[in-house]
């Protein structure tokens, strides 16, 4: 099972935990958070974000299937600091993480090698964002 870590400003990663573990009706195992909260030291940052990347390798059940990282915004710190512990087909980023997207990386990180998982969400993410217009509506709710 891929590792799937999120690190983001405040409490935003929390926050997605909290409602991934509504609407799949528990908290899924393997998932983890890091919120940067203040002004901290880079090196400090980047030491619990290692440290956190230890312990889902840690809990992974499947020695190296990886950990994903999904980050807020590209080019923050949460993804800057990501970029000096990124190692290709074992811990991967991507940022711009929303609930669809996080939802879709939890049902596929199973069946999913992380370069595919990578694709899958990054396109889930892209694709859950709309404009909620009067015609979508009518097709969602039939008013």
């Amino acid at each position: 099972m891929i590792g799937i870590l999120i690190v983001a400003h405040g409490s935003l990663a929390d926050s997605l935990v909290e409602c991934a573990t509504h609407v799949l009706g528990q908290r899924p195992r393997g998932l983890a958070t890091l919120d940067f909260t203040g002004h901290a030291d880079p090196d400090e940052r980047q030491k619990a974000l290692q440290a956190r990347l230890a312990e889902l390798a840690a809990l992974n059940d499947r020695a190296g299937d990886g950990i994903l990282v999904l980050t807020d915004i590209y080019g923050a710190t949460p993804s800057n600091t990501l970029c000096r512990l990124l190692e290709p087909a074992h811990i991967e980023g991507v940022s711009g993480v929303n609930l669809p997207m996080l939802l879709k990386a939890l049902n596929y990180r199973e069946t999913l090698a992380l370069p595919q998982l990578v694709e899958r969400i990054v396109e889930g993410g892209r694709n859950s964002i709309n404009h909620i217009s009067e015609t979508m509506c009518h097709a969602a709710t039939g008013r």
